[in-house]
C-alpha cells in the first residue's frame, strides 16, 4: 500500500481526540505523508479542513479516532471506493476501532511499510419509500413511541416468510453482528463472511429465532403499527419515520468497505478480549 495521503476523521467530543489527531499529523508530516483533516476536527485542531464528501477520494487512508460509530460516519464516505480505513479506539468497546492509541503510531509505521492486512466488509442496501441508503451494521425496524407490539411482515426473495409480532427487527451484516443484533441474542458471525441476519426484538412467539441467510437474499418488511407509526434507523444515526403499511427492502449492496486490521491481534482475541470471555480453568 503506498501511501502519500492520509485522511483523519475524528469524534472531536472524546477528549483527547483533537490531542492525538495533531500528534498522528505531526508524525506523518515528518515522513513526509501529507495530511488532509475532515473539517470537523480541522476546526478543534486550528488546520485546513477537506468536505467530508470530498475527504476519501483525496487520500490513499483514512485513519478514525472514535469509536465505532465515528468508523461507521466514515465507511459510509468511504463506500464505492477500495479506500482503506483505519480505526483507534478512543475509549468504547470498539469492535472496529481495532488500534489502541498507544499502538496507533507503531500501527502507521507498518502501514507506511506496506505490512498491513484488511478485511473486506459487506454492506446493505436499505430501500425507504423507494429511496435507497447503504448501511454498515444494521437496519433497525422500531415500533412507534407507546410500548405496542408491531407486526412486521416479513418476506425472502418474494415468498412469505413471517409475520414477527415484536418490538421491532434487527436485519444486519456480519460486521454488526456483535452490535445491536448481539445485545438481542443474536449470533456472532465471522465478519469476512457475506450473509444476512434477522433477528426480532423481543418477539411475542418464543419460538422466532434469529436467522442467517445467503448473501444473496432480498428481505421486504412491511410494517403494521397499530399506533401507525413506527421508524427505521441505519448504523444507529440515520431515522426514517415509517407509517402503517410502508415497506422496507433490504439486501446486499454492490459496495463494499476495507477495514485496515489490527497488526496486535486477530479477530478471535478482539472477540475475548471485548466481550470478557473467560480464559482458561483454574
Amino acid at each position: 500500500m503506498g501511501v502519500k495521503r492520509v485522511g483523519i476523521i475524528a469524534n472531536s467530543s472524546k477528549e483527547k481526540a483533537p490531542e492525538y489527531a495533531l500528534r498522528l499529523a505531526e508524525w506523518l508530516s515528518g515522513r513526509r505523508v501529507e495530511v488532509l483533516f475532515e473539517e470537523e476536527i480541522a476546526s478543534a485542531v486550528n488546520r485546513p479542513g477537506v468536505s467530508r464528501k470530498d475527504l476519501a477520494s483525496a487520500v490513499d487512508i483514512l485513519v478514525v479516532f472514535g469509536g465505532d460509530g465515528t468508523l461507521l460516519l466514515a465507511a459510509r464516505l468511504a463506500m464505492g471506493s477500495r479506500v482503506p480505513i483505519l480505526g483507534i479506539n478512543m475509549g468504547g468497546l470498539g469492535f472496529m476501532t481495532v488500534v489502541n492509541l498507544d499502538e496507533m503510531l507503531g500501527a502507521m509505521e507498518l502501514v507506511l511499510a506496506g505490512n498491513c492486512t484488511t478485511s473486506r466488509r459487506m454492506m446493505l442496501n436499505v430501500s425507504v419509500e423507494g429511496v435507497e441508503h447503504p448501511a454498515l451494521n444494521d437496519a433497525v425496524i422500531n415500533r412507534g413511541g407507546l410500548s405496542r407490539m408491531v407486526n412486521l411482515e416479513t418476506f425472502l426473495d418474494g415468498k412469505y416468510l413471517t409475520t414477527f409480532k415484536a418490538d421491532g427487527l434487527i436485519v444486519s451484516t456480519p460486521t454488526g453482528s456483535t452490535a445491536y443484533s448481539l445485545s438481542s441474542g443474536g449470533p456472532i458471525v465471522m465478519p469476512e463472511l457475506d450473509s444476512i441476519i434477522i433477528n426480532p426484538i423481543c418477539p411475542h412467539t418464543l419460538t422466532n429465532r434469529p436467522l442467517v441467510l445467503p448473501p444473496e437474499s432480498a428481505v421486504e418488511v412491511v410494517v403494521w403499527a397499530k399506533e401507525g407509526e413506527a421508524s427505521v434507523t441505519l448504523d444507529g444515526q440515520d431515522l426514517f419515520i415509517l407509517k402503517s403499511g410502508d415497506r422496507v427492502g433490504i439486501r446486499r449492496s454492490k459496495d463494499h468497505i476495507h477495514l485496515v486490521e489490527s497488526p496486535h491481534r486477530d479477530y478471535l482475541e478482539i472477540l475475548r478480549t471485548k466481550l470478557g470471555w473467560g480464559g482458561l480453568p483454574g
